[in-house]
């Protein structure tokens, strides 16, 4: 397996890779997904350093990225491909920004608490954030054939208007960026986020049929399913104690968190 100073790659399976930095304190996750005839980047990090040197020693088939949402630390190395898809919802943070986040905020974020060497080519003081159109725009039901491998496209709202879910068919593997993961807080207390749209769309995730593994975007890498009906328990709690809005705090569940 590839050795790398920065990137730590996991094989899932023979067609199914993590890229991982856990030498950041959001320890990302980004996901190389083989089919036949093409590949899909689920994510492309930090930006710290260049998510395509990984990649390139993967595979030669022609990479899609696949944008979960648009926060600076899922689109840190967008810049280095081609084809680049995003929710509609998603469209205008990718091009302009998001507004009312500043550019001193999210290098203040992108530079704290690293704990590996970072690259000659990384300046805190100089990161930018990637701004760019995308390829195509997503939308929810759609789906994407890699050859022999099906990616279906869930809208999942809530911390991001234009977050995603994908769905493997094939393999049972369900890709929750930040909508789901454990350890730290799922967020959803930003200005830019809506609680009510994370509930329902958490609700929506657990009634997906035949997951065999959750993968998030942070911390742990692959979640037994049986986190899904955990996540059933919660929406209802939340609801029934009338906590779905900002400034409720945190709310501690078996296996995550959400904070509003």
């Amino acid at each position: 397996m590839i050795q790398d100073r920065w990137f730590t790659v996991t094989k899932i399976d023979p067609i199914t890779y993590a890229i991982s930095e856990y030498g950041h304190w959001e320890k990302v996750h980004s996901f190389l997904l083989l089919g036949k005839e093409q590949a899909v980047l689920i994510d492309t990090g930090l930006g710290i350093d260049n998510i395509k040197r990984i990649t390139d020693q993967l595979t030669d088939l022609p990479i899609a990225v696949i944008t979960t949402h648009v926060h600076a630390d899922h689109i840190g190395s967008h810049g280095q491909f081609e084809t680049i898809y995003v929710h509609k919802e998603d469209e205008d943070w990718l091009i302009n920004g998001i507004r009312g986040l500043t550019l001193a905020q999210i290098r203040k974020d992108m530079s704290r608490d690293i704990t590996l060497p970072v690259p000659e080519t990384f300046d805190p003081n100089t990161y930018t954030p990637y701004q760019g159109k995308p390829t195509a725009l997503l939308r929810e039901g759609d789906v994407l054939d890699l050859g022999g491998r099906r990616l279906e496209i869930h809208h999942t709202p809530g911390h991001s208007p234009g977050h995603i879910s994908i769905f493997d068919h094939a393999n049972g593997y369900l890709f929750t960026g930040d909508l789901l993961y454990d350890v730290t807080p799922i967020y959803a207390f930003y200005p830019s986020t809506s609680p009510a749209d994370l509930v329902a769309s958490l609700e929506k995730i657990a009634q997906i049929p035949n997951v065999s593994q959750v993968f998030g975007s942070h911390n742990t890498l692959g979640l037994d399913p049986a986190i899904l009906q955990e996540v059933m328990k919660a929406v209802r709690e939340l609801r029934e104690r009338d906590l779905v809005a900002h400034g409720t705090g945190i709310h501690q569940f078996n296996g995550f968190s959400v904070q509003f």
